[in-house]
């Protein structure tokens, strides 16, 4: 799964994408993107960042943010094993099949409080939760019906809090918002070579020291630490696929296997080759 502001494929006919149990515990991935977002997440416990909103979930969450709210992703710093299904509603949903339609009024409802963001809790999350998890495999049908359920579901519940007083209003406006996809797309793009911080800072016409404040100021990290935490992370998957370490260290981006040997550590707490021998184990 890519690490970047998701967005679905434009030829892509379906209002819904599933990410199934991306694992990007590592990564403080502050983000947002067009699309409604529907997250569960079980065997976690951690922090619950939604645009102006933080607070702690214990054990689980299930948490509907809507279109280009920023958050964190749920699993930072989260070190248990856990599960997560992340749920992607195409903004045109609505106009495209809600509109007119009497007896949707009450999804129809639902997506507007989602412009708060919603959580909920007691049985409510566990029946949904319990259905986010048979999305994954099914046919398009299926899932498509699968997915109406679910928002049926939620639109049904007085089981929820929202985690704004007010409809949040994203505070990028849309040259913003391009700059930030650019900068997720290009090091998507490229990470398997060497980006030097001048090539971002001119990709976004800034100078090298203005692209720093910048990056900073936006993600709370660094581009030098975003960019190895991106890289580890892939190098991650390409060792639970059966790539040996210096495979995954070049391939990623690296240039030596000291230097992988240590940024991964540094993340993780563990070199590559206990990850790969604790998981393969696992």
């Amino acid at each position: 799964m890519k690490v970047a502001l998701e967005t679905i494929a434009p030829e892509s006919n379906s209002p819904f994408r599933l990410l199934h149990n991306p694992k990007l515990s590592h990564l403080f991935y502050w983000h947002f993107h067009p699309e409604l977002e529907l997250v569960y997440i079980e065997g976690a416990s951690a922090k619950r960042m939604v645009g102006d909103h933080i607070s702690e979930y214990r054990e689980n969450d299930l948490v509907l943010i809507g279109s280009n709210i920023p958050h964190l992703n749920f699993d930072h710093g989260v070190t248990t094993p856990y599960q997560k299904e992340v749920l992607h509603i195409k903004p045109t949903f609505k106009e495209v099949i809600l509109e007119g339609l009497a007896d949707l009024k009450q999804i129809e409802r639902l997506l507007e409080l989602s412009k708060y963001g919603i959580a909920f809790y007691g049985d409510t999350k566990k029946e949904v939760g319990a259905l986010m998890k048979t999305l994954v495999g099914l046919e398009p049908f299926p899932f498509f019906m699968q997915v109406m359920h679910v928002l049926k579901r939620l639109s049904e519940s007085t089981e929820f809090e929202l985690l704004h007083k007010k409809p949040f209003v994203n505070r990028y406006n849309q040259k913003e918002q391009k700059r930030l996809r650019a900068i997720h797309s290009y090091v998507d793009e490229h990470y398997q070579r060497r980006i030097a911080v001048a090539e971002m800072a001119a990709l976004c016409n800034l100078s090298k020291p203005a692209f720093c404040r910048y990056f900073k100021k936006n993600t709370g990290t660094t581009f030098i630490v975003f960019l190895n935490q991106y890289r580890v992370g892939q190098a991650q998957r390409m060792l639970l696929n059966g790539s040996n370490v210096g495979e995954a260290c070049f391939a990623c981006g690296f240039e030596s296997l000291s230097y992988f040997n240590r940024v991964f550590k540094n993340l993780t707490g563990e070199n590559p080759s206990a990850f790969q021998k604790r998981t393969k184990q696992k």
